[in-house]
């Protein structure tokens, strides 16, 4: 398989930032196994080199079941509404439900930096989102009670005023949760970067928060 830049270039991010991945033999995809604060799962960096795109997955940990996927549809849906950066998706063959942010970087030299941003605006959602998506699904919480619960915004005294200052604590929060992330992060020890191993753990896959 041929290496092109963008795939170069997600490569050289996930070794400098201490990712343990693995290389896909027939795919331009990277696999890897991300702990939140909520859950661990395993995600996809993918380098779509002819669009000059990359592109990157969260994967849940849990299929949505088949009594439970109209909930489940529900709860992504209200979530996905309003979302800046990335969208929920779903596979209604399997109820696998993943979360996918990505970036067109054509005529870019695409830094890392711009790696780090798809990266981790990605899991911190899903990290922020899976403990609703879990009671929707092993529980009876509804999808507009959980969503709410993880999207309200705090009221204060005057619309204009608490308007402002609302919007400016949300986007504090998310860096603080980007933040502690960055500092609590956990990897696999087993998992090696290197492209040798046959045992891969998954085949490739078939846009941040409010």
């Amino acid at each position: 398989m041929t290496r092109g830049r963008i795939y170069e270039a997600i490569m050289r991010f996930f070794k400098e930032d201490d990712w343990h991945f693995y290389e896909m033999d027939d795919a331009p995809v990277l696999t890897m196994t991300f702990s939140g604060k909520n859950g661990r799962w395993t995600c996809y960096a993918q380098a779509r080199e002819a669009q000059e795109q990359f592109v990157f997955y969260s994967v849940c940990p849990i299929n949505a079941p088949k009594d439970k996927l109209a909930e489940v549809v529900e709860f992504i849906s209200r979530a996905n509404y309003g979302m800046i950066i990335g969208n929920f998706e779903i596979d209604y063959n399997d109820g696998e439900i993943r979360y996918k942010t990505s970036i067109d970087v054509e005529g870019t030299d695409f830094p890392p930096i711009l790696v780090k941003q798809v990266v981790y605006a990605n899991v911190v959602v899903l990290d922020r989102y899976l403990p609703g998506l879990l009671r929707v699904i092993y529980g009876d919480a509804s999808p507009v009670d959980e969503i709410a619960k993880i999207e309200t915004i705090p009221q204060g005294d005057s619309p204009l005023d608490s308007d402002n200052e609302a919007v400016s604590k949300l986007r504090q929060e998310f860096i603080s949760q980007i933040e502690e992330l960055l500092s609590d992060v956990q990897f696999d020890e087993d998992e090696s970067s290197s492209g040798d191993d046959e045992d891969k753990p998954l085949p490739p896959p078939p846009d941040t928060a409010n």
